[in-house]
């Protein structure tokens, strides 16, 4: 994201600059969906596998389904050759001889969490941007995250090649959807694909469906004409586009074809009163964030984007470090970051957290959840992922976790935000018929949390178990070995 130049005070730390707010993606290849067994593992994904057994009892649980239905008490599910083989009440499912029986009593299990905007690269207050897939995937599938869309890389190649170790069980990790890399318009800058014509657009479409990806990802500075041939070109060979925008407005971009928007509120020039077709005005994040997120302009983009059932991608983890006074600094994420990376992060929280002159307000967060509220209420399908970009504030898979709170914050229901961070990724993914639900014949991706979440939203942290494939890994020991490794590798 852009900000006009000298519009932000830094603090007195080398480097500490914000040029890489919410540096977003596109999506990858659809990750294999045939149940991984335990077997057929590496040694080094082997060493995170706490249950690997055939058939396996998770008894006495609350379930949250993923579905939308209410939470479900004293619940039992039975996972047989990496599928959810029964779920329903306790007292009316049998346990099978010999398995392995889990008493949950006390405990919640959800659907693995479908990550729709989550990089395998990071980026962080002095500059600093890595590629993660080292520490990335332990981070998500640890947390409980186990399918991602990438959603935009600065090193595709090797999103591709961790995506193949993670499906041949060289190494743990979620599924992956690869995305291509970003395109944008002329003059958009860094290592993205600069598209001076339509024709530019198709070829870049072609060349990248042929090497895999399964989505394309727009960034702020692309034309209506390139947006357009791409968007044509990615559906007539089966992909799909989402965009991080500014130049092009969400209702121009629903127009065009688009199949999902990134971010939300923020991102929507067409709230900005100095925005000009094609176009990427500086400030436009300032003046966007203090527009009525529920007035007319609002409900004329909600409406549009619902009669064309565009979804939408919530990312409130990674705006939440931009604004002063927010719990961004609890202790696993400054454990986690490279020491280097936490001081720049700590001294950079400081600077927000000091009173003086800063751009972000607690109105534009507020704005941004109201915006999402109303979307989903007026019966748009809202999906969430972490972008861990920005100051470096949201890591891989915590800040998938902390979604959770920041959307219960925003007024969901437990029942609505796991939907939300399940289901409806699934379904934008197109893979919810195998997965994105506790229900029977779904592979058997489900996430143990120690409490009752519905009551405790904190316990979205607590996952003591990850199930993938229903292979459960053991999540304290995969968030431990990245520990002192995000902003190294």
């Amino acid at each position: 994201m852009r900000f006009p130049a000298g519009s932000l005070q830094r603090p007195a730390v080398s480097g500490c600059a914000l040029a890489a707010l919410l540096f977003v993606s596109a999506s990858p290849v659809a990750g294999t969906l045939g149940a991984q067994s335990a077997a057929t593992l590496s040694s080094e994904a082997r060493d995170f596998v706490s249950v690997s057994d055939p058939v396996v009892v998770l008894s006495h649980v609350t379930v949250i389904d993923g579905t939308g239905a209410p939470p479900r008490e004293d619940q039992t599910i039975v996972i047989r050759d990496g599928r959810i083989a029964e779920a329903g009440a306790a007292a009316s499912v049998t346990e099978p001889a010999g398995a392995r029986v889990m008493d949950l009593t006390g405990k919640t299990v959800i659907p693995g969490i479908v990550g729709m905007h989550d990089h395998l690269f990071y980026t962080a207050a002095g500059g600093r941007e890595v590629g993660v897939s080292f520490s990335g995937p332990r981070l998500y599938l640890g947390s409980g995250v186990t399918t991602i869309r990438t959603t935009g890389t600065s090193a595709p190649y090797a999103d591709i090649n961790t995506k193949h170790a993670v499906d041949a069980g060289q190494i743990p990790g979620p599924r992956i959807h690869i995305t291509a890399p970003y395109i944008t318009g002329p003059a958009g800058g860094g290592n993205m694909a600069e598209l001076a014509s339509p024709e530019a657009a198709r070829r870049f479409v072609a060349y990248w469906v042929a090497e895999g990806a399964t989505w394309i990802k727009a960034y702020t500075d692309i034309r209506r004409a390139e947006l357009g041939a791409a968007i044509a070109e990615a559906h007539r060979l089966g992909i799909k586009v989402t965009g991080h925008l500014c130049s092009v407005s969400y209702r121009d971009a629903v127009d065009l074809g688009i199949d999902n928007l990134e971010h939300g509120f923020i991102t929507s020039e067409d709230f900005d009163p100095q925005h000009k077709p094609d176009i990427c005005p500086a400030g436009s994040f300032f003046r966007v964030g203090v527009a009525n997120p529920t007035g007319d302009t609002a409900h004329a983009v909600i409406k549009k984007m619902v009669d064309h059932k565009v979804p939408m991608t919530s990312t409130l983890a990674v705006l939440e470090p931009f604004f002063p006074h927010r719990p961004v600094t609890e202790a696993r994420t400054l454990e986690t970051m490279a020491p280097e990376v936490r001081t720049a992060y700590l001294a950079m929280r400081a600077h927000i957290d000091s009173g003086g002159t800063w751009p972000f307000t607690s109105e534009m967060l507020k704005n941004a959840m109201a915006f999402e509220k109303a979307f989903v209420d007026a019966g748009g399908m809202l999906a969430a992922g972490v972008d861990p970009t920005g100051i470096g504030g949201a890591l891989p898979g915590f800040g998938d976790q902390r979604n959770y709170e920041l959307l219960t914050e925003a007024g969901f229901t437990p029942s609505q935000t796991v939907q939300i961070m399940t289901a409806n990724g699934a379904k934008i993914l197109g893979v919810y018929d195998k997965l994105g639900s506790v229900e029977r014949g779904k592979l058997a991706d489900l996430v143990v949390l120690d409490g009752k979440l519905a009551a405790d939203p904190a316990a979205i942290h607590r996952v003591t178990v990850v199930f993938k494939d229903g292979v459960g890994y053991d999540s304290p020991k995969l968030i431990a070995s990245a520990k002192g490794r995000v902003g190294i590798d």
